[in-house]
């Protein structure tokens, strides 16, 4: 299937406008992505349809914590990802093609089949997640499309790193996001996924812009992107871009893929790393990938008072009465119907 975004330059070459490498990509090459391909000067989806995953999740498992809390959400994948993370936690599915010398695995599956399956199971959304969204774009807006007359909301759980133009393509179908921030250093970025921060705080500052809601997820790697300074940075950047009741998700890395030299995250640095955002005058700062750990729960970001309770992915009091602390009637950010 001829691809989208895409513009056609001299000698059969082409240029990918889908996210912020924009590949300049020569006849019979593909993309970063390993998913997108120049045929004879058109430029090819190689992964419309073609589902590699499709589970029902908690809305929770994302994390999303202030998109529909409770819900079920219908996630999909394909193979791919325009990123190299060294610690890629899906880089069975993401990374297949890049380390398999190009392959192409998945059922072919319709956008109306996808809707169809997850109002069949309850679902409230549609989560196009596991890999990166971007790189089976074309499918996942044709779907958000329809999802959305049929009541369903759409979310990204993205590495951020699509182009305004892809954004504004897919523009009020995409309801949310959780972006992950992996670091707030270029040259982290550069060295472990093959990327720029750029990219990244530019596609979070416009999905702000446009009215997407956002919430952001740091793996937090020790010794690679735990400095408390480096977390001071990147937390005030969430404020001053996004604002201060956006959620911010600080998760425990665990060895995997290509970083098995680093240790788990000690669960100090990520309480010191909740303590952070919170001084920075975040409202909202959650602890991941550590049971137990104070930092699951929602609480008024004005009186303190407890809102949603949180164990894992199971939920216990939710006490919010029309997006708002019934005690005090401060409103608290997010899609709640």
């Amino acid at each position: 299937m001829e691809a989208c975004l895409y513009e056609k330059l001299e000698g059969n070459v082409v240029q990918c406008n889908l996210c912020h490498h924009r590949c300049r990509i020569k006849d019979g090459r593909r993309g970063i992505c390993q998913v997108r391909e120049n045929r004879h000067g058109i430029l090819e989806t190689l992964v419309y349809g073609r589902l590699i995953a499709r589970h029902v999740d908690p809305i929770e498992k994302k994390p999303l914590f202030h998109v529909l809390p409770g819900t079920r959400s219908y996630s999909i994948a394909t193979v791919g990802c325009n990123f190299r993370c060294a610690f890629c936690q899906n880089a069975d599915i993401a990374q297949l093609p890049a380390d398999h010398q190009g392959m192409i695995v998945g059922d072919t599956v319709t956008p109306e089949q996808v809707v169809s399956e997850a109002l069949a199971r309850g679902c409230r959304s549609i989560a196009y997640t596991y890999t990166e969204p971007t790189v089976f774009f074309e499918f996942a807006r044709d779907t958000a499309r329809l999802a959305t007359t049929k009541g369903l909301r759409n979310v990204f759980v993205t590495n951020g790193y699509m182009t305004p133009e892809a954004l504004d393509d897919i523009g009020s179908d995409l309801h949310a996001a959780n972006v992950d921030l992996k670091a707030f250093s270029d040259d982290f970025y550069r060295t472990y996924c093959g990327a720029r921060l750029k990219g990244v705080t530019e596609t979070l500052a416009y999905m702000h812009q446009i009215g997407i809601f956002v919430e952001v997820t740091t793996l937090v790697i020790p010794g690679l992107n735990d400095d408390p300074a480096e977390l001071r940075a990147l937390a005030d950047f969430i404020v001053s871009t996004l604002g201060p009741r956006t959620p911010w998700h600080v998760s425990r890395f665990h060895p995997t893929y290509r970083l098995l030299d680093h240790p788990v995250t000690p669960l100090a640095t990520l309480t010191r790393a909740r303590e952070i955002g919170l001084q920075a005058g975040l409202h909202h700062v959650y602890v991941g990938n550590a049971p137990g750990l104070d930092g699951e729960d929602t609480l008024c970001p004005a009186c303190g008072q407890l809102l949603i309770q949180r164990r894992g992915f199971a939920l216990g009091a939710m006490r919010l009465k029309n997006g708002a602390c019934p005690d005090c009637g401060t409103p608290v950010a997010g899609i709640w119907e």
